[in-house]
């Protein structure tokens, strides 16, 4: 009966796992991702290799107790009743005594000879010799950790899989980046400050503009002016380029009824809506107020070959005005 058992056990493993493929395939065909480890089939396939498992010990077990009976009849045979007798009254040693015993058997140096090995490399020849203890200890607890590991995370889903693991170190990757960016941004003032043209600033300084900033009580919904002066037009009260631009901002002109916005905006902030501020130049937009201040030009970063004409365009830039 019992080896009927352990030659059916094969056969229900190959069984299951190809129940497992078919499901496999027939979830692919029906358009859903086919994933092995479901929890039905991980407990499945963990009852059946204890089921496995526990069989194997036990035939191994029996196997044991076979080999003990037949070497207790071959002593019967060969030495009669009394040495079978003596054999069988000797107290029997449990499996780990025995398990004990052949991990620390060593053959001692002067039998040796009977334990090499008929190769040779070099002059130097092998011996037949059990490995020393704490080695063969660390190989089965590495059997056993690599098991507990293995159902851990490819059988019970309960530990992230390495492409899961590899998703939350980049998480944790970009989340340490907008950090440091957001430090950085902070760092943001005046004297620094540069003008930003992607889509995702001018959007965030638009919505600081119509919001937050509520820009558009004074200067129009569209830039237009109102109380405000057009921030359309390239005629400026304060200087018109990123800096001028970001310092009115932050300090405002009190004198004139423009407020500091440092204690409300943060320094990206103040950056993104002068940004937005000045992508809005040259939309013509329905009702602009009339220009204010002094016509604005960006002064080329490039020496110019003439240093008289540098020279006038820096007093120009010095005179020249910025809007609100």
């Amino acid at each position: 009966m019992r080896n009927k058992t352990l030659k059916l056990i094969p056969a229900a493993l190959l069984l299951l796992l190809s129940s497992a493929n078919a499901w496999g395939q027939a979830a692919g065909e029906a358009g859903a991702t086919p994933y092995f480890y479901d929890n039905m089939l991980s407990y499945g396939m963990l009852a059946l290799a204890a089921v496995v498992f526990i069989a194997t010990l036990t035939a191994l077990y029996n196997l044991l107790n076979i080999m003990v009976k037949v070497q207790q009849i071959r002593i019967y045979q060969e030495q009669g009743i009394e040495a079978y007798q003596e054999e069988v009254s000797k107290p029997k040693e449990s499996i780990f005594q025995r398990l004990y015993k052949r991990m620390t058997s060593v053959v001692p140096v002067e039998k040796e000879e009977d334990i090499l090995f008929d190769h040779e490399y070099d002059g130097i020849r092998e011996l037949d010799n059990v490995l020393p203890p704490w080695w063969v200890a660390m190989f089965y607890v590495t059997i056993a950790f690599g098991v507990v590991y293995y159902t851990y995370y490819h059988f019970t889903g309960a530990g992230p899989s390495s492409a899961e693991e590899y998703k939350m170190e980049m998480e944790r990757a970009e989340k340490a980046v907008q950090a440091y960016l957001a430090t950085q941004a902070n760092q943001v003032d005046e004297t620094n400050v540069e003008l930003l043209t992607d889509e995702q600033a001018i959007a965030a300084g638009k919505a600081i503009y119509e919001g937050k900033g509520t820009c558009f009580t004074c200067h129009g919904m569209f830039g237009e002016g109102g109380i405000g002066p057009n921030m359309t037009d390239p005629y400026w009260i304060h200087g018109g380029g990123i800096k001028d631009l970001f310092k009115t901002v932050k300090y405002g002109v009190p004198e004139k009824g423009m407020i500091s916005w440092k204690d409300q905006l943060k320094p990206v902030e103040m950056q993104q809506v002068s940004s937005y501020i000045l992508s809005l130049q040259g939309t013509n937009p329905p009702n602009p107020k009339e220009p204010q201040g002094e016509l604005y030009q960006q002064v080329d970063n490039a020496a110019p070959a003439d240093t008289s004409s540098t020279e006038v365009s820096e007093q120009k830039g010095d005179a020249i005005g910025m809007s609100e």
